[in-house]
């Protein structure tokens, strides 16, 4: 019976995942208008503030100079449902930000933005633990100094807010992020609450590159 009650929840994922891979195809595929996307970002700026750096308390994260792949992966994601996140919601439907278009132009303008020189930290604790965490969990994707790899969909780290970065690391650990990397939640499932807390914080104080700001 339980397998049976699986199979609608099962086929929903489904779909929804193969609605999110069609959009971010069709959104790689078109030339960004930035001057568009500038446009389309006034409606994004009234939670990620015009200048991208969302807000210290980690209410909003850092977008501004994030790969434009991963905005794209991200936005299609949430639009399709593939990633839980409400208050996105209306901001993603087609009715109000446009099509796919809409989404290829807004992302590119959104990686030409200078990155946070000054985002919300932690406490500072046991960074010496948390070098040696972020070596052996995170530097394989995200690299030695958080900056990514957006042909691989990884995002860049640098620069983001401490309480954002725990909370999306608590989430993909206890799978409630459904489109959260599965070696990723595998890499975070033996760490404490405090190691997230700490390695976020370490991730947090990472400069971003001079060339970006």
């Amino acid at each position: 019976m339980k397998s049976i009650l699986l199979l609608p929840a099962l086929l929903l994922i489904s779909i929804n995942l193969s609605a999110s891979e069609s959009e971010i195809e069709k959104a790689l595929s078109l030339k960004p208008d930035i001057e568009n996307g500038k446009k389309a970002y006034e409606l994004c700026a009234t939670c990620h503030l015009e200048n991208g750096w969302g807000k210290p308390d980690g209410s909003f994260p850092v977008i501004a100079g994030q790969h434009s792949k991963v905005l794209i992966k991200q936005l299609a994601d949430i639009r399709t449902r593939n990633r839980e996140n409400p208050t996105m919601y209306p901001f993603t439907d087609p009715e109000t930000i446009g099509g796919v278009q809409a989404i290829a132009d807004v992302t590119e303008y959104i990686s030409t933005l200078p990155p946070n020189p000054q985002p919300g930290i932690g406490e500072g604790e046991n960074q010496e633990l948390a070098v040696g965490l972020y070596k052996d969990n995170c530097l394989m994707c995200h690299g030695k100094n958080g900056q990514g790899n957006g042909d691989a969909f990884f995002p860049r780290l640098q620069g983001q807010h401490h309480a954002y970065l725990v909370r999306q690391m608590l989430w993909i650990r206890d799978g409630f992020r459904k489109n959260g990397n599965a070696l990723m939640a595998e890499k975070l499932k033996p760490m404490s609450d405090e190691q997230i807390s700490q390695l976020a914080d370490y991730i947090s104080r990472m400069p971003a590159p001079q060339e970006n700001r």
